[in-house]
């Protein structure tokens, strides 16, 4: 297999820029083609970023060079175009969440099984310097054994900023499906999967006014859960406890914090690549800030860099459909939870990723792997 990995991206809209931008960090990242449902929007990304070529769907999937599609489609659309992908013999790497439904994140992880290929999934988030420094105090020791974890996301909705809002207040929209796999993704890889959960939720306001541009005016009803409250039992024995949240206007509250034997972990927000890290020891009276120990120049397309090292390399990509699934396994637990008024088990389980080597990021040919 050669030492650069020629990907096309499916899905020119609003996040695609950070992949487009990101991707290009990569040596090992080649890529030569971009699709959309609507072609004017492919042609201007494939403009912007000098993209060779902009085309349909069809036409991407069907092209022999392509190896890796990153699908940046909307979360409705994940299932469709995971599969398509992979029934093309393409590897695919998938924009968060997995699926709206975990039968549909199982059909993409036994489809990939038999025919060979993998499955990625964002976030990434997770191997930038942030969440990489704080994995390695847990590993090293210096907040003793992980006893417990908070983790909030609280904010009043996207209609305010986003062009096109509606879809996070659809099925398999809500602040769990949108944000919640930055943080359940940067716990498990920080304590490890999860085994069982409980929660409750509610729909606090059930219509949504736009104020963003162009639609500024319209109104939204509201299909899925906007407040979610978790209560998660890690395989290691640790508790967590989550909140994921469309109906706050504003909260005094951290991001995630760990709490050890030995002392406490205050993890930067998961839905970036860098810091800062706070660590307090038992023995100490203050917070400290931790200097970072990995390079904080990667952003969005490191996960998908990662999965093409892993793939010339032979070994295990960090941001696994396994790992997503599990995530994806949790999150509809939550709803499950509170529809059923009792705990769920997590059927699902996932390998907590390897943490990233020391040392500056993107990785070349020629070093560790592991």
């Amino acid at each position: 297999m050669p030492d650069t990995i020629r990907i096309g991206i499916i899905g020119c809209g609003t996040i695609s820029p950070a992949y487009f931008g990101g991707c290009r960090a990569f040596d090992i990242l080649d890529v030569v083609a971009c699709a959309d449902v609507d072609m004017d929007r492919a042609r201007a990304r494939a403009e912007e970023f000098g993209i060779p070529t902009a085309c349909s769907v069809e036409r991407l999937l069907a092209d022999p060079a392509i190896q890796i599609v990153v699908n940046l489609t909307t979360p409705q659309a994940h299932a469709e175009v995971n599969l398509a992908a992979i029934a093309a013999g393409k590897h695919v790497y998938c924009e968060k969440p997995l699926a709206i439904t975990r039968a549909d994140g199982q059909r993409a992880l036994a489809a990939a099984r038999e025919a060979g290929v993998r499955v990625g999934c964002a976030p990434d988030t997770f191997l930038g310097s942030g969440i990489q420094t704080c994995r390695k105090l847990v590993d090293d020791g210096w907040i003793g054994e992980p006893v417990a974890a908070t983790a909030f996301m609280t904010c009043h909705g996207h209609e305010s900023w986003h062009p096109d809002p509606a879809f996070y207040y659809q099925a398999g929209g809500g602040p769990m499906l949108d944000m919640g796999p930055y943080y359940l993704t940067a716990l498990v890889n920080l304590i490890g999967p999860i085994r069982r959960v409980t929660g409750s939720t509610r729909v606090t306001f059930p219509e949504r006014l736009i104020t963003s541009q162009p639609l500024s005016g319209t109104r939204i009803k509201v299909e899925t859960a906007t407040h979610v409250a978790g209560v998660m039992d890690f395989v290691n024995g640790a508790v967590g406890t989550i909140i994921t949240s469309f109906d706050i206007w504003a909260a005094n509250l951290p991001r995630i914090e760990i709490y050890g034997s030995e002392g406490s972990l205050g993890v930067p927000d998961p839905n970036r690549f860098d810091g800062p890290v706070l660590l307090r020891r038992a023995d100490v009276s203050d917070w400290s800030e931790i200097p970072l120990t990995h390079s904080a120049e990667v952003g969005r397309g490191i996960g998908v860099a990662d999965m093409a090292y892993a793939l010339v390399h032979g070994r295990p990509h960090r941001a696994s459909g396994e790992l997503a699934f599990h995530v994806l396994d949790v999150m509809d637990a939550f709803e499950n939870a509170s529809q059923t008024g009792r705990h769920i088990t997590i059927e699902s389980t996932c390998a907590q990723p390897a943490a990233l080597p020391l040392g500056v990021m993107p990785e070349k040919p020629g070093k560790d792997k592991s």
